[in-house]
């Protein structure tokens, strides 16, 4: 149930917040926030991550569905039954699914978040794409910390094993 509420949550943010920049900006239009560093920039992203894969943009949609529907399908094979693997799952479907209602609605993802420093530019993002990176961290954290311990649990080994529930 925690990563269904996540997720749902994770896709609302996503989406108002990529309509409010559909709606106050033109595509290319920048407006820096903190000089030098964070810029909010409409940009529309046919491709994937960091600009790559442009132009595909109906495989990606159909690549994020069947990883979603994987993810679902498959999540007691590769999620431990504990808090951390629950948050994971939740914000990265929430993010998955922000960008696939992007992909199927508008042909492109709204990407926004448009930080840099100098002459180094990071390629704008967007809500979905910080959870889908937070999830994976927290993913990949959480079951390095569970493998390096031999438990079954997140936690167990430091006494932090979660008592409750379904994933």
């Amino acid at each position: 149930m925690l990563a269904l509420i996540l997720s749902m949550a994770i896709v609302i943010a996503d989406q108002v917040t990529k309509t409010m920049v559909r709606e106050r900006f033109f595509p290319g239009m920048s407006l820096p926030v903190v000089e030098g560093l964070f810029n909010l920039t409409y940009v529309r992203n046919t491709g994937a991550a960091w600009g790559m894969l442009i132009g595909l943009n109906g495989w990606l949609a159909i690549v994020s569905a069947v990883m979603a529907a994987l993810m679902v399908f498959f999540r007691r094979a590769f999620l431990a039954d504990c808090l951390t693997h629950r948050i994971a799952l939740g914000v990265m479907l929430g993010g998955i699914l922000g960008n696939f209602i992007d992909r199927v609605k508008l042909h492109y993802v709204v990407d926004f978040l448009d930080f840099h420093w100098q002459d180094r530019h990071f390629p704008a993002f967007n809500v979905a794409d910080a959870a889908i990176c937070i999830g994976v961290f927290l993913y990949a954290l959480s079951t390095w910390w569970i493998s390096g311990r031999a438990v079954t649990s997140c936690g167990a080994a430091a006494g932090l094993a979660d008592k409750g529930g379904a994933k």
